[in-house]
């Protein structure tokens, strides 16, 4: 059974859970998308915690999720690693979606980067292109399942909060520098969060396209609407899985597999980009 929204009591408990597994404080959290697991393989001192031995936490069953925190150090910032994601799709609430961001909050995060798998909506794009989220498309919350929805949490912000720039203009800049360093291309845009399992129809992506989307994709936008609720700092970038079909007489069908595939050639330009953002964040206490 789904629950609808999760309480303090809820939160704390799976805060706890995690305190009693690591000495680490982080302040940057982080979440991997579809096939960027081997990220966390870069975190050093690091402790693993299952999210199956977390209380009331989310358990990823797609394939290409591990499923477990990585919390140790990357680049002098501490980070907390979430190694998979759940999935409204997976039958979760959103509530149960969005609990690691509350956890993570609780644990002391002030920045959340979060990355994830995403159909490309421009069609001079190329699979394989990292697109640094610019602003979001919520189509899950604007249709009435917002994380939001339900007894306020005061404690972690107010009940109407602001989301004119849910994805920070400083930490942005960061990425850009971070990517012109390495002669990484960066590319910008709007991401429109969906509910899925399923893949687009050719309508479905020309009507995204219409309305400002430049990527799609099945996570994230509920992620970052706790994330800003609770005042914390977001970073999202995109790895450019696929360039989609508008025209349904191509014979080209959309697939999982393809995701993960397009992931081994993001990973690495993703992972040097998020290297050198952090290394230009002022050091850890």
């Amino acid at each position: 059974m789904t629950a609808e929204w999760l309480t303090l009591d809820q939160i704390n408990q799976a805060a706890g859970a995690i305190r009693k597994h690591t000495q680490h404080h982080p302040t940057v959290g982080m979440i991997l998308g579809s096939g960027l697991g081997p990220l966390a393989d870069q975190i050093q001192d690091a402790d693993y915690i299952p999210f199956d031995e977390i209380p009331h936490f989310p358990v990823s069953t797609v394939w290409g999720h591990r499923g477990r925190l990585v919390i140790g150090q990357l680049e002098g910032q501490m980070t907390c690693v979430m190694q998979g994601r759940a999935h409204y799709y997976e039958g979760y609430s959103i509530a149960q979606v969005t609990l690691p961001i509350r956890v993570m909050q609780t644990l002391g995060i002030e920045i959340l980067v979060v990355t994830n798998a995403a159909g490309g909506l421009d069609p001079a794009w190329q699979a394989g292109d990292l697109m640094l989220i610019t602003d979001h498309i919520n189509m899950i919350g604007m249709s009435g399942l917002n994380p939001l929805r339900g007894p306020n949490l005061d404690q972690f912000g107010p009940r109407f909060p602001d989301m004119s720039q849910a994805y920070s203009l400083e930490l942005r800049q960061l990425a850009h520098e971070a990517a012109a360093e390495s002669g990484i291309t960066l590319r910008k845009g709007v991401y429109a969060g969906l509910g899925g399992p399923n893949f687009e129809t050719p309508a479905e992506l020309r009507f995204l396209r219409k309305i400002g989307a430049d990527a799609v994709g099945m996570s994230t936008v509920a992620e970052v609407t706790v994330a800003c609720h609770g005042g914390t700092r977001v970073l999202g970038i995109s790895g450019i899985s696929n360039i989609v079909v508008y025209d349904p007489s191509q014979e080209k069908a959309a697939s999982h597999a393809e995701v993960i595939q397009a992931g081994e050639q993001i990973v690495p330009k993703l992972m040097t980009l998020l290297k050198g953002t952090l290394r230009r964040l002022p050091l850890a206490a």
